[in-house]
């Protein structure tokens, strides 16, 4: 069938809107007619070759939409069903027998290799294969198809346009926090970086009520949503001395938790070193390989960790639920971090995001 898609030819080239042929879903397969679909740094990496993604390409993996077409073989969603497309897992090796799919084995083929697990790809053009099932799915389109293993069904009632960020940034950030640390009431929490993945586990923290929450960031109009959200304590980064006394002075001694959003190697060491003893730094920002940090070892011997995550530490099929509920009572506003774009002002949203102009994109698909 023909589809409509944002395609990068290139390495940092610009996306093209283009008209492509989208091959028909397998006996295990969903074909998602996509409403709308969050843009994350992940993408803006793939389309910058951070992870190797053949070109020509399509990007997108916060895919929601309607079920349009099911393979012979899916039982769990229906066409007609609204579902969010999350990230893809194996199911086979030691990590998913233990239902630890955020932790797959083979996640990174899954989700950058271009292809389906066989090679396959699912687009083409003029017969030119398009590489395609970006975490497997390549919501950039107005359609998707996707394994149903990967396809999360919602509640009708909530808007589809805002839940795509769910499938990534806000499952990141909120999983950190409530399947990760697991803080108890009262408990310190300090975020470095209130961008989408930050401001999604910062809401996560004041429903598990964290005290106090303390955000970092060098964009003043971020911080101020952030204490909006739940933030007791913010801290402008830029120019200050020492963000670490700061938040020992506020919590009297250190947090017990944080969240190091920012991807940057000074900034992760801030994250640690803002620590009380048996503290924890979970790292969910998204650096290039090669990326390394220095940290004073008898500093870590006193119990403190640091904790590598990846996607929440999340079981999809249950958790995402779990926060369109949060969404649908007031608890988690998503759509205070969310500006919408038509598909066709792509590079225009990548550029906001990039320059901190926009927290969230969130590309809205043509009819």
């Amino acid at each position: 069938m023909q589809v409509t898609a944002a395609v990068v030819q290139e390495k940092s080239a610009p996306f093209v809107i283009e008209r492509l042929e989208l091959t028909d879903p397998r006996p295990d397969e969903v074909l998602v007619r996509i409403v709308a679909s969050g843009m994350c740094q992940t993408d803006l990496h793939g389309r910058d070759s951070y992870y190797n993604t053949p070109f020509p390409a399509v990007f997108g993996h916060e895919g929601a939409g309607v079920v349009e077409a099911i393979g012979s073989q899916v039982t769990r969603v229906e066409v007609g069903d609204h579902v969010i497309i999350s990230f893809p897992w194996c199911g086979t090796c030691p990590n998913c027998r233990r239902h630890m799919p955020a932790d797959c084995q083979s996640s990174l083929d899954l989700k950058f290799s271009g292809a389906r697990p066989d090679g396959s790809t699912l687009l083409n053009k003029g017969g030119t294969p398009i590489y395609s099932a970006f975490f497997q799915q390549s919501s950039f389109a107005t359609f998707a198809i996707a394994n149903e293993l990967f396809v999360v069904k919602t509640r009708k009632d909530a808007p589809l346009e805002i839940l795509g960020p769910l499938a990534c940034s806000g499952q990141t950030g909120a999983g950190a926090v409530f399947n990760t640390m697991r803080p108890r009431q009262g408990e310190a929490l300090a975020i470095f970086g209130v961008g989408a993945v930050g401001l999604s586990g910062l809401m996560a923290a004041k429903i598990a009520g964290c005290d106090p929450i303390i955000a970092v960031d060098v964009h003043e109009k971020r911080l101020s949503l952030a204490q909006e959200l739940g933030a007791t304590h913010t801290i402008n980064h830029t120019g200050r001395k020492s963000v670490v006394e700061e938040i020992r002075k506020i919590t009297g001694g250190g947090v017990r938790f944080s969240l190091e959003a920012s991807a940057l190697p000074d900034i992760l060491r801030e994250s640690v070193e803002c620590l009380m003893p048996a503290g924890t730094s979970v790292l969910v920002g998204s650096a290039r390989a090669g990326t390394e940090v220095s940290l004073e070892m008898p500093f870590l011997q006193l119990g403190r960790k640091v904790h590598g995550v990846m996607q929440g530490e999340s079981n999809p099929i249950e958790f995402i639920p779990t926060l369109v509920d949060y969404v649908m009572d007031g608890r988690m506003p998503l759509e205070r971090l969310i500006t919408f774009y038509p598909l066709a002002d792509i590079n225009k949203a990548a550029d906001d995001s990039s320059n901190g102009r926009t927290i969230k994109p969130v590309l809205r698909m043509p009819s």
